[in-house]
């Protein structure tokens, strides 16, 4: 079954990290990274831009509107993300608790309802 890891953690910029704790924190997502492949269960992960370069779009009355930032002001923002293809939540839960980001932030396990394989949808069992 597929579980998005979503990785909620305040947003910091390289000035403010220094080099050596972003380049350690680099380090700590790569590995992690490397174990959920070699485990067979990482389907995709991505590091998102920070929350500035976001754009929100909301419909109203039939009309878009279309917000700079995300839908929630907060000041932890969701950061990234990892799917993986695990056999119950109890195995997801347990690759999440190994998340380099658990360490500043919250790690959000969220399984899927559906995703897409060749354009058609695909119920997640």
């Amino acid at each position: 079954m597929r579980y998005t890891l979503l990785l909620h953690y305040p947003e910091m910029d390289a000035a403010t990290l220094g080099e050596e704790v972003l380049a350690a924190g680099q380090q700590a997502f790569a590995s992690y990274a490397a174990t959920l492949h070699q485990a067979g269960v990482l389907l995709a992960a991505e590091v998102l831009q920070p929350s500035a370069n976001t754009t929100t779009l909301t419909m109203a009355g039939g009309a878009l509107h279309v917000q700079d930032g995300p839908f929630a002001d907060t000041k932890e923002q969701l950061g990234g993300t990892f799917v993986i293809d695990v056999p119950d939540l109890d195995a997801a839960i347990e690759w999440g608790r190994q998340a380099p980001s658990i360490e500043w932030g919250a790690v959000e396990v969220r399984p899927g309802g559906v995703f897409t394989v060749d354009g058609a949808w695909v119920p997640n069992t």
